[in-house]
């Protein structure tokens, strides 16, 4: 007997499965500062009593979208220099 589809408004995940947030920012690099901010915040319930957190956070993202763009540059000059 076949289960019925589920809905397309159902966003649960199994419990293996990754949330997708946490593999976005584990591909920057910049989880660990991630982990440690929510960390403070669940702490201190006040985010302005993890403004050093919050900075380092913002620079570590800062820093991959700088890179990732000076990438997607250089791939697309290369890309449209061999066309």
């Amino acid at each position: 007997m076949a289960s019925a589809p589920s809905s397309p408004h159902d966003r649960s995940r199994s419990s293996d499965e990754d949330d997708p947030v946490d593999q976005m920012i584990a591909q920057t690099g910049c989880a660990e500062l991630h982990y440690s901010l929510q960390e403070c915040m669940a702490e201190n319930q006040d985010w302005r009593k993890c403004q050093t957190l919050v900075q380092k956070f913002k620079e570590c993202m800062s820093t991959y979208q700088n890179t990732r763009k000076e990438q997607l540059l250089k791939h697309r000059t290369s890309t449209t220099q061999s066309d």
